[in-house]
């Protein structure tokens, strides 16, 4: 059986450890190696300390994102990276090569650099050279009486080149 890795990308968003937790359930086996991702990226100041206080936050995140794979799963390989990042998702994808990723896992919610990077290239897969999973929590709907109109909206985020798991929940 081949080692994959797979990446989960880090964010201080409920979805991130969501989309984390559903990896852990549904997709590492035995001998994967999780790789915790973490981009930061210092909006306007370039000053170094503010880096060093991006960078310190970033890896107490991914601490508290590896503390989750610990209380539930005590033998996964996990690795942490911490690294200053883009909004667009360019560092993201060179990252993604350089580790030599067989999925990348997010948590899809509205700032997400997916859907920037899907506007910058035609097919996100081929430039991760990976594939992506986006997780993303369903959105409540009212309640419908007809029939027809029970079918689900299409979002912009249909049309991406990413499979995009909607979940109701974890146990």
């Amino acid at each position: 059986m081949d080692v994959r890795k797979i990446v989960v990308v880090v964010e201080d968003v409920d979805i991130a450890r969501t989309a984390l937790r559903w990896t852990l359930h549904n997709l590492l086996r035995y001998g994967d190696l999780l790789t915790l991702l973490h981009f930061f990226s210092p909006k306007t100041s370039r000053s170094k300390k503010k880096a060093r206080l991006l960078r310190l936050q970033g890896y107490q995140l991914a601490l508290s994102f590896k503390e989750i794979c610990n209380s539930n799963f005590f033998n996964t390989n996990i690795e942490m990276i911490v690294t200053e990042g883009d909004q667009e998702g360019r560092k993201i994808v060179a990252m993604m090569r350089e580790i030599g990723a067989s999925v990348l896992v997010v948590g899809l919610h509205n700032q997400s650099f997916l859907y920037k990077l899907a506007m910058a290239h035609d097919n996100i897969a081929n430039s991760l050279s990976c594939r992506v999973l986006a997780i993303k929590e369903p959105e409540l709907a009212p309640l419908r009486t007809n029939a027809r109109e029970m079918l689900p909206a299409l979002d912009s985020s249909t049309n991406m080149d990413f499979s995009q798991i909607e979940i109701t929940g974890l146990q």
